[in-house]
């Protein structure tokens, strides 16, 4: 090489940036989902998984946020007391 140039392969032990691997940022789609979910198979793109990838990304300290999962609480789980109500009124 010459004088001052330097080897572009060489790794930057200076390097500001902390993010080294390949993979994505926390912000993107489906960085929230648990592990074994994605073992499953499941991302952002299916309906469970983008469920999943919202739940995760519900902060508790935050209020909406707070309110919003009592939100989805109330709208998925009535349909299941319905359904055991039903049960319970045919027996």
């Amino acid at each position: 090489m010459a004088g001052g140039e330097h080897d572009l392969r060489e790794w930057d032990d200076e390097d500001p940036d902390a993010h080294d691997d390949d993979s994505a940022p926390y912000w993107f789609p489906g960085e929230t989902m648990p592990q074994h979910a994605r073992a499953m198979g499941l991302t952002h793109h299916t309906v469970e998984g983008a469920l999943l990838d919202f739940g995760g990304r519900l902060d508790p300290a935050k209020r909406v946020h707070y309110w919003t999962a009592w939100a989805l609480l109330v709208v998925f789980g009535l349909p299941v007391v319905f359904a055991v109500m039903r049960l319970a009124y045919l027996f």
